[in-house]
């Protein structure tokens, strides 16, 4: 089944199955698990102190997480993505290396120390999908959005 994608990203028509079915459609061997119940999600959010990104809340809700050869992250359960992401914003030694990381949340990883992120701007998460280089800190644009993400991640498209 085909699901528009606007030129964000961003599936144009939402489908209680459509994350999942579109995930599933490039990567057909990966892990999915049962999606994510309606408290976990917000007491995700609660613990965050924000609101998920829609889109990725729609993808926990169909399948907690994604996983793939070797154990790759491609998208995180919601415990991971809560605990990494205060577990980063907190970390003493962190803030020594890094910029801050308060304005990304991170949600998937490319098995080689890098990870995917959404932007905080201003009060609200950019639907753009970002790459955090361990190495050298560096924050690149990646995907306009978390459709194309998964496209892109599947067809070789974006290179950490």
């Amino acid at each position: 089944m085909h699901y528009p994608i606007d030129d964000c990203g961003r599936v144009v028509q939402y489908d209680p199955a459509m994350w999942r079915e579109l995930a599933e459609r490039f990567y057909p061997d990966h892990e999915f698990r049962a999606g994510a119940t309606g408290a976990a999600l917000n007491n995700a959010e609660l613990r965050l102190g924000t609101e998920l990104p829609s889109d990725l809340r729609g993808l926990l809700a169909e399948s907690d997480g994604i996983t793939g050869e070797y154990g790759l992250g491609l998208v995180w359960p919601v415990a991971r993505i809560v605990d990494d992401n205060l577990s980063f914003r907190s970390n003493d030694e962190f803030r020594r290396l890094y910029m801050a990381f308060d304005q990304l949340l991170f949600f998937g990883d490319a098995g080689n120390g890098d990870q995917f992120a959404f932007r905080l701007v201003s009060v609200l998460w950019d639907t753009d999908i970002y790459v955090w280089n361990h190495e050298d800190d560096s924050r690149t644009w990646v995907a306009p959005g978390l459709g194309k993400y998964l496209e892109w991640w599947a067809e070789g498209r974006i290179k950490t």
